[in-house]
């Protein structure tokens, strides 16, 4: 299994209504993706508060490194990113780990 985290720091004026959009856009991808097991988005609900920034993520669950990689290129993941996380997005971070 593959655990594909992503955080994201959204751009000053990122209004709620786009964090909302991006979450919604991201569940439909994953319901098109073949291969992801497990999906869950928030935002930081950490007592250590070292988020520096990040203030939402989600972590997307493949059944395989295959899977994930066939979703990193795949022209739906290239369209919510253009659609919808470049627009607010400043800075983001990908982290996968293979368990």
């Amino acid at each position: 299994m593959i655990h594909h985290v992503v955080l994201f720091k959204f751009k000053t004026g990122t209004t709620d209504e786009q964090i909302h959009q991006l979450a919604d856009a991201l569940v439909v991808l994953k319901d098109k993706m073949s291969g992801v097991t497990h999906y869950v988005w928030g935002s930081s609900v950490s007592i250590e508060h070292l988020e520096k920034g990040y203030t939402h993520g989600f972590i997307m669950t493949f059944t395989d490194a295959a899977s994930r990689d066939t979703y990193a290129p795949h022209p739906l993941h290239k369209e919510l990113i253009g659609q919808f996380v470049d627009p607010i997005c400043d800075n983001g971070l990908v982290f996968d780990i293979e368990e």
